[in-house]
Parts: structure tokens; C-alpha cells; sequence
């Protein structure tokens, strides 16, 4: 069996992929590796149970319910939350577990599991491959102890959960929106009534589109992944600043009162700023990932703070905060993990956050955000390649070389190989974006004659 988890918990296709009987085995196997990692010693297992409003997640919640419950662990289902109000919630109960069914920014049909340990962390590799393990062995018969009597899971909604999650929320905030007017695109997903509740109690004059989710419009043409309806939404309503989350609102990107996006980059350059005159970025430095645009290094080199970069994915961030104990990080997605107040991204307290600079400052998004310069960055994937020799070619790392001479201070190169195409991908910034294709075009030409 191939390994069933990636970054980002399980997904697939909800009912061919992700089956309701994958579901439940999974719960169970959860259940049964905390129990022998003695999570559950000398209690009474908790766990709690969320979703996003895919139509999908009702069948899945369901199979995850009656799994953990047969494995005799009592859940609190708190319905449709974003993963980081899960996240939340599984710490500030004491819960020793926590399950997000959503297949986050990924369109309707598809949906996924994750999991977080007590705390409401992730899972360490170590628990997962165990996990999948024992979901193997349960799945071709091998036999489980299933409590029976009072030994079974006892199942109730926890319907406190919103309240609870915008409560700590708010108590984050370092002062109200007041006479702020904010448009939130919820994408018709988890956040859809979380996010406008916590703007409004902030004190925000609000307007919301894509926060009228069926089942089946999650995504659609609307969120983080597509900012066309915020935009106009922003002008057409002469609004501060609006603000989008993806499905299951562990992102969020903002457009200025002009329209204008801002990005991940931006947000982070902004939030880097105001933590400091706080005294809440540890150690003046933030975490972005390689992908980071090069116009957010120079700014925040400019401004004395120290960038740390890892590799792509908003673990590697996490993982790098975590092990060095630094505030924040993210990517230029919209994922920006504020480690005070939350265990993932959390796209909502983001937004909140970003809109308390505002506020508090009297400044526009966009007069704060032009603190970075966003140099132009030209992608190009080169597919049916020997990704393997990328970091090893020497006629390869000529070209780069050539490439970097010629871009100087103000440009960058990064090739990388795909984790999951047999593709490199050809990154380069420029202060030129005319000068950043014609690069690009020759590293992918270079590529191609190196690795082909």
C-alpha cells in the first residue's frame, strides 16, 4: 500500500478515493496508536470532530463518529469549523485528539482527514505511519479489541464550539475595527459564519459574498483561489480592505481599497512590522518558505529583521517555529501561522489581524503593504526530465551560474525538482519581468538540453 498521507492529512475523491469504510478504519487505528502511545492512560478518551460543508463531509463525519466511538472514544462532533478552530478547540477542551474532514482549497468533490494530537498539533510522521499500519492490518481482518457496554464512545454536539473559537479570537486582537468596512469572501466554506461574526463583534462594518455554502459551490469560483468577485466587490462598496479565505479557512489573502491583491508575502511583511513595535516577533525574525517573493527578503532585510526560509509546504514552517520557538511564519499562499494563538494557519485570525493594522494605524493596506516591493516572478514547469540530476549537472549549474551573474542583487534562481511530476520547476525574480521570461526561458531551454 502506498502511503496514504501526504502534507496535509488524507485526500482524495470523496466515495472512490476516500471511502466511508477508509474513514471509520482510520478513525479506529487512530484511536487504537494513541491508546499504545499511552495518550489515553488514566482517562477517559476525548475527541473532537469537525468539518467544511462539503456535501461529502456528512457521510465521512459519520463514519468517523461511529469509528472512534466503537473504539471507545467519546467525541465532540462541533459541525462545520475551520481547521483551525479544530485545532483550537482540541486544545482548549483537553481533548486528546482532534479530526478535520476537508480537502481545503481543492475543488467540491474531493475531501480528506486530518488528524492533530492533544494540544491540538499534528501528528508527528512517526504516529501517521502508524496509523496507516494498523489501518492495513484492520482492513485485511486481523481482529481489535472493541469495548462493549459502558466501554463504548458516547457521541454530543459541542455546539459552544463557534462561540468559543471567535471569543479567543477577539482576545487576540490589539484593538477593534471600529468604522473599518471589510468585504469577506468565505468561499462558501467552513468559515462562512465564523469570519463574519468575529469581524462584526471586532466592531467591523462588514459585507460578505461566498458565505452561502450548500454542500456543493465550496470553491467555486470564489476564495483565496479566486479573487475577481473580492476585487470588485472591494470598489464597488468603497471598502477599506477586503479579505478571502479558502475552504477551510487555514488561508487568507487580502485585496487593498484600489483592488489590488495583496499576497502572502505582503501580509507577512505587514504583520512582521506590527508584531515587532509590539515586542511579539521573537527574536526579530520571520519564516517563509524558498518560494518567498525575493522583493519580501530585501524589505525585510531593510527593515532589520531576520528571514529565515525553508522548503515549500507550511509544515516546514511550522516545524522550523517550532524547533527554534519563533512567532511567525508563512507562505505566499496565504498561510501565515501566528504560534501564540494558533497551532496551523489560521486564515481567519490572519484577516482579523491585518485589519486591526489598519485600524489601528489609519493607514490604507495599501500604503502598509508597500513596505516590500513584489518583484516579478516568471514559473515555468519542464516536464519529462531526469529530476534527479538537478542539483547534480554541471552543465546545469553553468547555466545557473550565467543566469545569477546577469540578474545581480535584484533577481534570483531556483530550480526544483516536483515531489510528486517527473517535472523541475524554473523559478526566477527579476526587477524586469521581460528580463525574468527571457531568463526563465533560457534555464527551462538549459534544463531540458542538461536533463533531458
Amino acid at each position: 500500500m502506498g502511503r496514504l498521507f501526504g502534507t496535509d492529512g488524507v485526500r482524495g475523491v470523496a466515495n472512490a478515493d476516500l471511502t466511508a469504510e477508509m474513514a471509520l478504519g482510520l478513525s479506529v487505528a487512530a484511536a487504537h496508536v494513541l491508546a499504545e502511545a499511552g495518550t489515553f492512560e488514566g482517562h477517559r478518551p476525548t475527541a473532537v470532530v469537525g468539518r467544511d460543508p462539503r456535501a461529502s463531509g456528512e457521510f465521512l463525519e459519520a463514519a468517523v463518529v461511529a469509528g472512534l466511538a466503537s473504539a471507545g472514544v467519546d467525541v465532540l462532533r462541533v459541525g462545520v469549523l475551520p481547521t483551525p478552530a479544530v485545532a483550537h478547540l482540541t486544545g482548549a477542551l483537553g481533548a486528546d485528539l482532534g479530526v478535520m474532514l476537508s480537502a481545503s482549497h481543492n475543488a467540491m468533490p474531493d475531501n480528506g482527514i486530518k488528524f492533530f494530537a492533544r494540544g491540538g498539533h499534528k501528528l508527528a510522521d512517526e504516529l501517521e505511519n502508524r496509523i496507516e499500519s494498523v489501518y492495513e492490518e484492520h482492513r485485511t481482518g486481523a481482529p481489535w479489541e472493541r469495548p462493549t457496554g459502558a466501554g463504548v464512545g458516547r457521541v454530543r454536539d459541542y455546539e459552544e464550539g463557534l462561540d468559543t473559537y471567535v471569543a479567543h479570537l477577539l482576545g487576540v486582537l490589539p484593538n477593534r475595527l471600529d468604522g473599518l468596512k471589510v468585504v469577506l469572501d468565505e468561499a462558501h466554506g467552513a468559515a462562512a459564519k465564523v469570519s463574519p461574526e468575529a469581524f462584526t463583534r471586532a466592531g467591523a462594518e462588514i459585507v460578505t459574498i461566498g458565505a452561502e455554502p450548500d454542500g456543493l459551490n465550496i470553491n467555486d469560483g470564489c476564495g483565496s483561489t479566486h479573487l475577481d468577485l473580492l476585487k470588485a466587490a472591494v470598489v464597488e462598496h468603497g471598502a477599506a480592505l477586503g479579505i478571502a479565505h479558502d475552504g477551510d479557512a487555514d488561508r487568507c489573502l487580502a485585496v487593498d481599497h484600489t483592488g489590488a491583491e495583496v499576497d502572502g508575502d505582503q501580509i507577512l511583511a505587514v504583520l512582521a512590522l506590527a508584531m515587532r513595535e509590539r515586542s511579539a516577533l521573537r527574536s526579530d525574525t520571520v519564516v517563509a518558505t524558498v518560494m518567498s517573493n525575493l522583493g519580501f527578503k530585501l524589505a525585510m532585510e531593510r527593515e532589520g529583521i531576520r528571514l529565515v526560509q525553508t522548503a515549500v509546504g507550511d509544515r516546514y514552517v511550522l516545524e522550523e517555529m517550532k524547533n527554534q520557538d519563533y512567532a511567525l511564519g508563512g507562505e505566499q499562499s496565504g498561510h501565515v501561522i501566528i504560534l501564540d494563538h494558533a497551532t496551523t494557519g489560521d486564515g481567519t485570525l490572519t484577516g482579523l489581524l491585518l485589519a486591526a493594522r489598519v485600524a489601528g494605524t489609519g493607514r490604507t493596506l495599501r500604503d502598509l503593504a508597500s513596505v516590500m516591493e513584489r518583484l516579478p516572478q516568471v514559473l515555468i514547469n519542464v516536464p519529462d526530465v531526469d529530476k534527479s540530476r538537478v542539483k547534480t549537472s554541471a552543465e546545469l549549474a553553468t547555466a545557473v551560474t550565467e543566469a545569477e551573474r546577469e540578474l545581480g542583487e535584484t533577481g534570483r534562481v531556483l530550480l526544483r525538482s516536483s515531489g510528486t511530476e517527473p517535472l523541475v520547476r524554473v523559478m526566477v525574480e527579476a526587477a524586469d519581468i521581460d528580463q525574468a521570461r527571457s531568463v526563465a526561458g533560457r534555464l527551462a531551454d538549459a534544463v531540458k538540453s542538461a536533463l533531458g
